[in-house]
Parts: structure tokens; sequence; C-alpha cells
């Protein structure tokens, strides 16, 4: 995708060190820093300058990678494996990448493990973007629809959090959709959501479409409900930390508000899950998926942004910034869901629809 006109991805490796966006600073600064250690990498995952589940994915499986050259015995690589599972528990796209590595230095020679693990790295970043991309070949054919049936009106689609771009290696997961109709010259605008307390969408969707130059709105969470009352939402798109085998999904605290809202107002909403994010071992999401609780101190009693000076500063707007909850996700039932868009085709949110789609899971 494009930052100030110039193709980006989020993580990548030039000469021989890998490199993230840091997307704290986003969007007031765009910051490059590097991955040289296990700590650089478990850093990044759990003071959240990486997230969304594939961007967490593909950053642990290059943590391994740079851990393993550092010190490729048996010992540092179960080191590493503990460390990066421990980093953040709710998506479900880190253990997977790093029961990968695992899988990729098994009876290897110590001088060969870390060749392997960067060449498994670039060959999941390619991958992941590639997914993304049929995501949104499949996502598109729903705006197409809808673009039949409004005779050339705006397309208005609501999103959550931020499922785009940097929320993965490239294209994005919920947004990538959206770029594929924009590209094609579909009038399209989305409606996002800022998706407190961290304001994923706010400060990180709003700026990858103003950089795309894809049409949006920023609007307060709770006015989601009110504009699909009002016929102003044609179909809601959001992504997903952790799929059940059954059709659960995790995502970003509020997601669950959203499709009640869409429920009852008749309004499609799709959930884009990338295989990677499935996890075949879950049957009950509310049951079964760790739900992560940060410090509600830190990212609901304070607010960071720049001020009409140009100065960023942090503020607080509580009379005692310590008495919050912060539950940093929430898990919405596979009833209220019309549709799982994965990168080989749309299903209903059930076991048997997802594993028509993915028969070998069976």
């Amino acid at each position: 995708m494009k930052v100030n006109g110039q193709d980006m991805r989020t993580i990548w490796v030039e000469n021989d060190t890998v490199k993230i966006i840091d997307q704290r600073f986003l969007p007031h600064e765009l910051k490059i820093i590097p991955i040289e250690n296990l700590e650089d990498a478990r850093a990044a995952i759990a003071d959240m300058k990486v997230r969304g589940a594939p961007c967490i994915g593909a950053t642990a499986m290059y943590g391994m990678a740079v851990s393993v050259r550092n010190d490729p015995s048996g010992t540092a690589v179960k080191t590493a494996y503990d460390v990066l599972n421990a980093s953040r528990p709710t998506a479900v796209n880190l253990k997977w990448a790093i029961d990968e590595c695992m899988k990729a230095v098994d009876g290897l020679a110590e001088a060969e493990r870390a060749d392997a693990l960067f060449k498994l790295s670039a060959k999941n970043c390619d991958d992941d973007a590639q997914m993304c991309s049929n995501i949104g070949d499949y996502g598109k054919t729903l705006l197409d629809e809808i673009a039949k049936h409004k005779d050339g009106a705006t397309i208005n689609i609501l999103t959550h959090c931020n499922a785009g771009w940097v929320a993965t290696v490239d294209w994005g997961t919920a947004i990538s959709p959206i770029y594929k109709a924009f590209n094609a010259g579909m009038d399209v605008h989305v409606w996002v959501d800022e998706t407190r307390p961290r304001s994923q969408g706010a400060r990180l969707t709003a700026w990858e479409l103003e950089q795309h130059g894809v049409p949006y709105t920023v609007i307060t969470d709770n006015s989601g409900g009110h504009l699909m009352q009002h016929g102003l939402v044609d179909i809601c798109f959001v992504g997903t930390d952790r799929t059940t085998a059954t059709g659960d999904v995790c995502n970003k605290i509020g997601t669950y508000l959203k499709a009640l809202a869409a429920f009852d107002n008749n309004v499609p909403f799709y959930v884009c899950a990338p295989s990677n994010s499935i996890d075949w071992d879950m049957q009950d999401g509310l049951k079964e998926i760790p739900i992560e609780v940060r410090s509600g101190e830190q990212e609901v009693g304070w607010i960071t942004g720049r001020d009409e000076k140009g100065v960023i500063r942090r503020v607080t707007t509580m009379p005692d910034p310590k008495k919050t909850r912060n539950d940093a996700f929430d898990v919405t039932p596979r009833k209220y869901i019309t549709g799982l868009i994965t990168e080989r085709g749309i299903t209903n949110a059930s076991r048997a629809g997802l594993l028509q789609l993915f028969p070998e899971k069976t």
C-alpha cells in the first residue's frame, strides 16, 4: 500500500535488518524501528508497536528468526518460543507463527536454523499479503452487488478498529475490499469508528485511508447504530483476532455492539478472516477465547494527541485515571455474523461453512 505515494509494507528486511513501523506514533509521525533481538520483538508485540493479528504473527516469526540468528542453540530456540508466546494472549496468529517456526527448525543443524527461519518469515509475509488481496477480491463482490442496487450512489461501509494494511503485512483484511473497490473506480465512503481506548480507527484506519485517497468520516464509537437506523450504512466489514472453528469471532472491544446494531437493522455484517486467524481447536468463543485486559490507567485514563500548537501531549479527562477497566476484545457470537470472508471465499459463520472452504481441517 501507499505512504506518501510510495509502496510500503508493515514489516520488511533491509540490509539484513528487520524493520517495522512503530504504530504508536501514527498518524503524527512515521517512525521506523529495527527488530534486532528477541527483546525487540517481544516489546514490539507487548507494547503495541505492532498490532493486528496478522502483523503480530509476522513480527513474532521474524522475532524467532533474529533470535535464532543471535543464538541458534536448542535452549535459545525454546526460550524465544516461550517469550514470544507470552507477549500477548488473544491473537491466534502469534502462536500459529511461532509453531510454524518450531516445525521449520525441527531436525536442522544449528547453523541452518536462522536461514530457514528468515526464508519462512519472508514467505509468510508474501503469503499474508496474497491472502489479504484475495479477501479483498471476494469482499469487493459484495460491494459490486450493493452498487447494482444503488444506481451509482455512494456505498457507505462501516468498520471498527483497524483491520487495514497496518494491521497485516499489506492490503489489510476488512479494508482490503474497500481498497479493491476504490481502485476499480467505485464510489465508496467509510464510516471509521474512532475505536477507544487506543483510537486505532481514528489514528490508523483514517491515516491509511487518507494516504490512499479513500473518502472517510471518523465517528464516535456509539454512533454506528444511529447511522444504521437512518439507512446510512450499507454494509459492515470488521477484522478478527481469533475466529473459532464454529464461527464465533473475537475482535477489538466494541465489535459485538456493532454486530448487534447491524443485526437489528438488517445491515450485512461481515468478518474478514484469513485462515491463519482461525483457531480450529476452539468451539465456543465466549467460554474459550482468552480476553486480554490491559492497563486501564494507561490506555483509558490518559489520552495522547497533538494540541493546537503541534505539541504531542498526554491528558486525562477523569477525576481519577486509576478507576478504569480495559478489556481489549469482545466476542461476537456467530448468529450475528452475516458471513466470513476468507482467502478461499465467503461462507456463513459455522463449522460446516468453514469446512466447505477448508476441507483439510475435517
